[in-house]
């Protein structure tokens, strides 16, 4: 029986994932490193200083200040957010109906603490988590587990009681590596990504899910 829902925040619950393009493609070319809208897809799920580190090591001859960097990526992020952040199609609906059948539901982000709440304040959501977890001081970031089993162990519920919601193929193999079903949300660019084939479904938009496919999953749940 699934009894807890974890979701992701960025590009799952908001559409932030064109925000961290622009606000990293910014960032990185006033530090003489230009990126490409693919470039920053491919880094998509990954902990904004994991992204940093990787092109810094890409580009070693730039000499990128990491903690630097980091933070002027954070503030233009959050600066985008609360100027045009937006939830995406299905979430306040999705989020009504495990609340409806009380479910415990959880955040779990590699995003900052200062993000995550300037996120769920925009999307006046704040309320609806049990509890919102940041993977900003964990050892790893997705795709490892860490963020997901600590936030089990914070609802006191079992990991294959736990169902996640995500839209990174990171994301999602951090999801079945914390050995919880998994829903993948992929955007319209990934959604044949063949990353996502380890999820236990995927579906194109949060408003899709219903209540045959959280019937599907239990039964999955249960074998």
């Amino acid at each position: 029986m699934i009894n807890a829902v974890i979701f992701d925040m960025d590009g799952l619950l908001i559409d932030s994932e064109p925000l961290w393009r622009k606000a990293e493609i910014k960032i990185f070319r006033e530090r003489g490193i230009i990126l490409t809208e693919n470039d920053c897809r491919g880094t998509t799920g990954m902990r904004v200083d994991e992204v940093v580190t990787h092109w810094s090591q890409i580009f070693p001859e730039v000499n990128l200040q990491i903690d630097e960097t980091v933070e002027a990526i954070m503030n233009e992020v959050t600066h985008l957010v609360k100027v045009d952040g937006k939830a995406l199609p299905g979430v306040f609906e999705v989020i009504s109906f495990f609340e409806g059948m009380k479910i415990h539901m959880a955040l779990a982000s590699a995003s900052s603490n200062a993000l995550i709440d300037a996120v769920l304040t925009k999307l006046e959501i704040k309320d609806k988590f049990q509890v919102v977890q940041s993977a900003e001081f964990m050892n790893y970031g997705k795709p490892h587990p860490e963020v997901f089993i600590e936030t089990a162990k914070r609802l006191n519920i079992s990991v294959n009681e736990c169902l996640v919601f995500e839209d990174s193929v990171y994301g999602v193999i951090a999801g079945k590596a914390a050995k919880m079903l998994v829903v993948a949300v992929p955007d319209k660019e990934n959604f044949d990504n063949k990353g996502y084939c380890i999820a236990d479904n995927k579906i194109r938009s949060m408003g899709l899910f219903n209540k045959a496919i959280w019937d599907e999953l239990n039964q999955i749940n249960e074998l």
